[in-house]
């Protein structure tokens, strides 16, 4: 630690979190950073050692300079989290993707898409992405860092972005994204769940809807070349109880294609290549 006096009580405050609204009774002391870190962990996954899917769905905008965005593809997608706990109250969050791509007008899964800006027909795969330990994001009070990169990364307090309001609780927070990807890439989400179940300090995972808008190079394969412009992603969905709950139609086809990436338990997991872009 450094500093004391005024430099230190300025850089205490800096990492308390942030909250908008009247503080409710009965809550965990989101001062403490403990506290704080295991909200994020309940919130976002479950403190038990298992499975916790997310399921999501919304639209992707290209933006070209000049241009007002044009919705180009719909998608719906899984993300399977599972949060290792590590010592000194650490925990690892890692993950499988799974997101197929759909028409805009139809919904129907797309297997080729017509690219409005280079008239080409592109072949369109899935966009997945998984691995195991070692591969996911380090979550602690020191701030939240890529695991393959944390001796490079600096430490930051982690400072979230809490709001209550009547019978509700929001957290609002970004994606750190590891160094060296190519710009734009930023992720703002916004994770909302209940005050009953907030208040529950025996559940470890919370029931949790979201909404959140991603911003993104093209996709590789649209095969836009040096164009300028970007995508925009707009998405919402639900952290379900278990894989049972995914709709039945974009589970059949993840069981069929992707089998190995609908569990995200570190026993049974090996690196996969990612596909994002």
């Amino acid at each position: 630690m450094q500093g004391i006096g005024l430099l230190g009580l300025v850089a205490a405050a800096d990492a308390l979190p942030h909250i908008d609204g009247d503080l409710p009774a009965w809550i965990p002391d989101l001062r403490d950073p403990a506290a704080n870190l295991r909200a994020l962990a309940r919130m976002t996954a479950s403190l038990e050692e298992r499975d916790v899917p997310w399921w999501y769905n919304g639209t992707i905008f290209g933006v070209l300079p000049g241009e007002h965005p044009r919705p180009l593809v719909r998608f719906e997608g899984m993300e399977l989290y599972w949060l290792r706990h590590l010592p000194g109250g650490e925990y690892e969050l890692m993950g499988n993707t799974v997101t197929f791509f759909r028409d805009v007008r139809t919904n129907g899964f797309l297997a080729t898409f017509d690219n409005p800006y280079t008239q080409q027909r592109n072949t369109v795969p899935a966009a997945t992405q998984g691995g195991g330990p070692g591969r996911g994001f380090n979550y602690s009070t020191r701030g939240i860092r890529f695991t393959p990169l944390i001796d490079k990364l600096p430490e930051e307090p982690l400072v979230l972005d809490w709001s209550f309001v009547r019978d509700r609780v929001w957290l609002h927070n970004y994606t750190r994204y590891p160094p060296g990807m190519p710009p734009p890439r930023w992720q703002q989400q916004s994770m909302h769940a209940s005050l009953n179940d907030f208040r529950k300090d025996r559940l470890a995972s919370i029931p949790v809807v979201f909404a959140s808008t991603v911003f993104m190079p093209w996709l590789k394969w649209m095969d836009m070349g040096e164009r300028p412009g970007h995508l925009v992603w707009h998405a919402s969905g639900a952290k379900l109880r278990s894989i049972d709950d995914l709709p039945r139609e974009y589970r059949a086809r993840a069981e069929k294609e992707y089998p190995q990436l609908l569990s995200a338990n570190p026993a049974q997991q090996r690196a996969i290549p990612g596909s994002m872009n």
